[in-house]
């Protein structure tokens, strides 16, 4: 598979080993049989995200993930905005590890090239069976924390 995983940061937060979360993406791609993996994941405030969610989705909300999906049939290829903030806050909201949400919102963003939805609770359902699915994978690829 072709496999293109790029991280920019525009924020404190650094990921420890990016190879490591390009390994696991890598992973879930063939989980769901894509043929192709073009990732640019960037890592911001919610500042940043929200002038984003208002330019280009008109929203005038936080949100902890934009995806700006451009799949086409397996080739995932997407740029995907996180708000490092609202991680961390939804983190403690939700009492999970800043890892764990994380991992889930990650997994989210990339889940939702492949066709998942979040409106209907039966499509949350799925995408949350789907996140954990991912998560575990990389809990069992790399059997270690993020360390961030």
């Amino acid at each position: 598979m072709n496999t293109s995983v790029d991280f920019t940061y525009q924020t404190d937060f650094v990921l420890v080993d990016e190879q490591m979360f390009v390994n696991w993406l890598t992973g879930c791609a063939n989980l769901h049989n894509a043929t192709a993996l073009t990732l640019v994941y960037a890592f911001m405030d919610d500042e940043a995200l929200l002038k984003l969610n208002l330019k280009y989705l008109n929203h005038n909300t936080l949100t902890d993930i934009i995806t700006f999906d451009d799949t086409v049939g397996k080739d995932i290829v997407a740029n995907i905005a996180i708000s490092v903030t609202r991680v961390r806050e939804n983190a403690a909201k939700f009492d999970v590890s800043f890892d764990e949400e994380l991992l889930r919102v990650m997994s989210h963003g990339f889940l939702h090239c492949l066709g998942f939805q979040d409106k209907t609770e039966s499509q949350i359902a799925d995408m949350r069976r789907a996140e954990q699915a991912c998560i575990k994978l990389f809990h069992v690829e790399q059997n270690k924390k993020i360390n961030v």
